[in-house]
C-alpha cells in the first residue's frame, strides 16, 4: 500500500511539473506572438553594388570596357583563372589589333596589323599566338596576366564612392572625388583626363536581375579646351554563357620572336 501511495505520489508530482513546464511555455509562446521582432535595418546601396561586382565564384563571363581612347572587349573565366582581352587601336596610316590571353602566369599575344603597308610582314610578325617570355620584356609589369575578376577596376570605383543612392530596381547612382582618394587615378591609368580632375565625378550603376553589376557608367568631365567631357563604361555580362579560358596546347601557340618583344621594349 506504501508503495502504491508513493507511486500515486509521484505521478502526480510528475504531472504538476509538468503542467507548471506547459504554462510556461505557452506563456512564453504568447509572449514571443505579442513582442513585435525589431524591423531589421534598410540595405546599404553602397555594399549592395560591392556585392554586385564578379568574384572568383562567378562563371565565366564577358566585359568591354570603354572611354575617349577607345573600347577593349574579353572574357574572364574565374574557374580557370583565365582571360581574354581583345583591343583595337587607330593610327592614321594603320588599325592595330592585339589580343591576349592569360591564363594564371601565363600570357600569349596576338597581333594584327591592317592598313595600306603591310607592316605586320615588314616587322617579321607571325599572325598566330605568340607565348610571352616576361624575362625578355623591359619592365614585365608591363605584359597584362590574369590579376582577378574585376578587370573594369568597378569595385575600386564603388569603394571611392560617396552619397550612394538606389534608385528604381537595380539602378544606383553616386559620385566620386578624386581628390579625396588619389589613388584611383592610379589604379585608372588609362582615363589620362582623370589625372587634371580634382572635383566629383558622378556615376550610375546597373546590376542585373541575377545579382551580377552589368553596366558602371562613370561621368569625365572636361578639363580645358583639347579634352572634351567623356564618359568610362564597364560592362559585364553573359555569366555562365561565356566560353572558357584556358592555355593553348601542341601547335595552337608558338614561342614568341624577338619583334613581338620590340613592341613592348621599343
Amino acid at each position: 500500500m506504501t508503495q502504491r501511495t508513493g507511486t500515486t505520489a509521484t505521478t502526480r508530482h510528475l504531472a504538476v511539473v509538468a503542467a507548471a513546464l506547459l504554462a510556461a511555455t505557452l506563456v512564453a509562446g504568447c509572449d514571443d506572438k505579442a513582442t513585435p521582432e525589431a524591423a531589421a535595418p534598410p540595405p546599404d546601396p553602397k555594399q549592395e553594388l560591392l556585392a554586385a561586382v564578379p568574384d572568383e565564384q562567378d562563371p565565366a563571363f564577358r566585359f568591354t570596357t570603354s572611354d575617349a581612347s577607345g573600347d577593349v572587349s574579353g572574357v574572364v573565366d574565374p574557374a580557370n583563372r583565365g582571360m581574354d582581352i581583345d583591343t583595337v587601336t587607330k593610327d592614321k596610316d594603320f588599325t592595330l589589333e592585339m589580343s591576349f590571353r592569360m591564363v594564371e602566369s601565363r600570357t600569349w599575344m596576338k597581333v594584327n596589323f591592317k592598313g595600306a603597308k603591310d607592316i605586320q610582314k615588314l616587322m617579321k610578325l607571325p599572325t598566330k599566338w605568340m607565348e610571352m617570355d616576361p624575362a625578355k620584356i623591359e619592365g614585365p609589369d608591363s605584359l597584362p596576366t590574369y590579376e582577378g575578376t574585376d578587370p573594369g577596376n568597378a569595385d575600386a570605383i564603388i569603394r571611392a564612392a560617396t552619397d550612394v543612392q538606389a534608385g528604381e530596381p537595380g539602378t544606383y547612382t553616386g559620385v566620386v572625388d578624386l581628390s579625396a582618394t588619389p589613388e584611383l587615378v592610379d589604379v585608372l591609368e588609362g582615363l589620362t583626363a582623370l589625372g587634371d580632375t580634382t572635383g566629383q565625378l558622378p556615376f550610375s550603376a546597373v546590376v542585373g536581375a541575377d545579382g551580377n553589376l552589368a553596366e558602371l557608367t562613370l561621368e569625365i568631365p572636361a578639363t580645358g579646351k583639347k579634352k572634351k567631357a567623356s564618359e568610362y563604361v564597364v560592362e559585364y555580362f553573359d555569366f555562365g554563357a561565356a566560353p572558357e579560358v584556358v592555355a593553348f596546347t601542341g601547335d595552337q601557340a608558338q614561342q614568341a620572336p624577338a619583334p613581338a618583344y620590340d613592341l613592348f621594349n621599343g
